[in-house]
């Protein structure tokens, strides 16, 4: 039986103060002293008196101390942090003329992201910046863009490096009151089957998209009433078969009696340019869902045709996608989950605007529903935010009141972290678990089986 995230993540801080006793000692840099800060696990997490959080952040250098070295900086590149627009962005600083690199920032004692260390040496140190504000704004996001090939997984943490969207190698922060996220436990230690045997990877071949891509299908637990269970859509689907594949987190949930058994179908995006077209509010891909994907789904597995037990999830554009379908779909799509949802399309001023968010006319979702321009069905809705993501939260806290005026059901939380998977894969689970709720049944077994 696992130990609950929150009680492992409790036993490791340090009291306020132990870094800088690490930091002074005499052997500061020797194997001996790495193997503590290895041992400790990497952010070292330090707490006073009064809850004030701490992270440090090490990086060792492999050429040496300072007279070897090339390395000039090592940028720290944290989801929600790091302030990618500064002209001087974080950076570890070596102590004194040692191998150990260290920098620190207070924190939220809930707070949960994703990071990565960028070392740079002298050709990649920033630019003169000179002229006008927009000449100096388009020269620090390229030279901050040059940086990303550099950036590498911290290998001091304790787990693996998961892919982000972009593929780059991240590695995770949980500070020790962040919610729970007990069902990734294998993943983190490095102990999932990233790739069960009963994971069916099919082709989707649109006529109407005139596309080809994989799609995948994953099913939990056993039932006697397969034509009952659950269907969970998964947009971005390729963020959770590889990026953080989710199979056992979602065999450990279901196990324990948390989700009924249901199947899991996860949609690959292909590529950037078709993700901008398909996902935000693209009434042409829901129709090829509804007359391609599901019946070639069907086929291969068996799952409720209801929409009150089909649940669209997504994330981002993905989160604005799967409220479109069920807004406009609810008698298909009638459960939604949506994370950190992209309301503020097609208007990209809340983007490059943000300080003037209130004079910007409102998303289509938005109009739609202020003008009472979209069908009757009532949803029920999992709607979460960070508060590290200012835009996502002004877009998601102006679509909520509108949602609930016209009588959906919603449960909206806000989460200490930005715009990341590593939050998202936590609300996913929890926002499964609360859609459907349910369809819990007491003879509903899963003992780690995958029938179709």
């Amino acid at each position: 039986m696992f130990r609950s995230d929150a009680e492992l993540r409790a036993e490791k801080w340090f009291p306020t103060g132990t870094v800088a006793t690490w930091l002074e000692q005499p052997h500061l840099g020797h194997e001996s002293w790495w193997d503590r800060v290895r041992t400790a696990g990497t952010p070292v997490i330090e707490r006073d008196g009064t809850g004030t959080t701490t992270m440090h952040f090490f990086w060792r250098d492999p050429q040496g101390h300072s007279a070897l070295s090339s390395t000039r900086r090592v940028y720290i590149d944290i989801n929600g942090v790091t302030d990618h627009h500064s002209q001087m962005p974080e950076s570890l600083a070596r102590i004194g003329d040692s191998n150990v690199w260290h920098w620190s920032t207070a924190i939220e004692s809930d707070w949960r992201g994703s990071y990565s260390l960028i070392p740079a040496g002298d050709d990649h140190l920033p630019p003169l910046f000179c002229g006008d504000d927009e000449t100096c704004r388009v020269l620090q996001r390229k030279w901050w863009i040059s940086l990303m090939p550099l950036a590498i997984p911290d290998i001091l943490n304790a787990s693996p490096p998961f892919l982000s969207s972009r593929r780059f190698a991240l590695s995770n922060a949980q500070m020790p009151d962040a919610p729970d996220q007990s069902a990734w436990q294998l993943l983190d230690a490095g102990l999932a089957d990233t790739w069960p045997d009963s994971l069916q990877t099919l082709q989707w071949h649109s006529a109407l998209l005139n596309v080809t891509r994989n799609v995948w299908l994953y099913t939990t637990g056993h039932t006697d009433e397969a034509e009952k269970r659950p269907l969970v859509i998964l947009l971005d689907g390729q963020n959770w078969v590889y990026g953080q594949p989710i199979f056992s987190a979602l065999d450990q949930v279901t196990a324990a009696g948390e989700l009924p058994p249901a199947c899991w179908l996860f949609i690959d995006v292909i590529d950037s340019q078709h993700r901008e077209v398909e996902l935000p509010c693209n009434e042409t891909f829901w129709q090829a869902m509804q007359q391609e994907l599901l019946p070639l789904a069907r086929q291969h597995a068996t799952f409720s045709n209801e929409g009150n037990r089909t649940v669209v999830a997504g994330q981002s554009y993905g989160g604005l996608a799967a409220l479109y379908a069920g807004l406009h779909w609810p008698q298909r799509f009638g459960r939604v989950l949506t994370q950190s949802g992209s309301f503020w399309w097609p208007h990209l001023q809340y983007i490059r605007d943000y300080a003037n968010r209130e004079q910007h006319a409102p998303g289509l979702l938005l109009q739609r529903l202020q003008n009472n321009q979209l069908p009757g069905g009532k949803l029920t809705i999992f709607q979460e935010v960070g508060d590290r993501e200012a835009d996502m939260l002004y877009v998601n806290q102006q679509i909520r009141p509108a949602l609930e005026a016209a009588g959906h059901t919603l449960s909206f939380r806000r989460y200490a972290g930005g715009h990341d998977a590593l939050c998202w894969r936590g609300g996913l689970i929890d926002g499964c678990r609360w859609l459907l709720a349910d369809f819990l049944s007491s003879d509903a077994t899963s003992e780690g089986e995958h029938h179709v």
